[in-house]
């Protein structure tokens, strides 16, 4: 059950900031669609953070940079 309802939360937020992107694209240059995109962009943010809380997305690992030491003689 745990798991529907993660799914329903993320959908539900990952559609509410597409709705509002959407709202945004419609209106003109100026603060109200500035305003909605940042609230677009943190709402699509709550879902990716609410997955990582819940465990749902697997954090891919990061390549690590190794440096080559030459010995000097």
């Amino acid at each position: 059950m745990g798991k529907v309802v993660f799914l329903y939360r993320s959908l539900a937020y990952r559609n509410a900031a597409a709705d509002m992107l959407r709202k945004a694209r419609k209106l003109p240059r100026g603060a109200e669609r500035s305003a909605a995109r940042r609230y677009a962009t943190a709402l699509r943010d709550l879902a990716r953070t609410e997955a990582w809380l819940e465990g749902r997305v697997a954090d891919e690992p990061r390549p690590t940079h190794r440096l080559k030491v030459a010995a000097s003689r």
